[in-house]
């Protein structure tokens, strides 16, 4: 198989470098956590790590090691924050699997019995509802 280049141009290696914003949620050594712009639920966050890694074919172990174990912390944080019944994990790779931005992500979205997800319409979400999303996750993250 032959994986095209990493391209560091990429929205998220800009987020990254803090050339674009975000409303963080978490942030360790090796991974970070923002709301998703276009989310598909309230509360719904995406977790990548800080290395270059254009999806799940190219990451090295560790740095998905790192990746899961943030996921894992977030979906908890998730579900607190927003007293969810449950938590979408999603992570798409290459264009045939669903991925859009070609830098290794995961995606977070807490879950109600009987509401569906809405769809990927390309809306951005109000910035305020977003830092009051983000907000909810920091406190739950504080509280764990």
């Amino acid at each position: 198989m032959n994986t095209p280049a990493y391209d560091n141009d990429n929205i998220f290696a800009r987020i990254l470098r803090g050339e674009m914003p975000c409303h963080k949620v978490y942030e360790d050594t090796h991974t970070i956590a923002f709301m998703d712009i276009m989310p598909r639920g309230d509360g719904h966050c995406l977790v990548l790590p800080k290395s270059a890694a254009r999806n799940l074919l190219d990451v090295s172990a560790e740095d998905l090691a790192h990746v899961m174990e943030t996921v894992r912390k977030l979906s908890q944080a998730v579900m607190r924050a927003f007293q969810a019944d449950g938590v979408t994990v999603q992570q798409f790779n290459e264009p045939a699997g669903g991925q859009i931005v070609f830098h290794l992500h995961v995606h977070i979205i807490p879950r109600f019995d009987g509401v569906k997800l809405r769809p990927h319409t390309g809306d951005m979400e109000d910035p305020d509802v977003l830092k009051a999303n983000a907000e909810k996750i920091r406190h739950a993250l504080a509280d764990m």
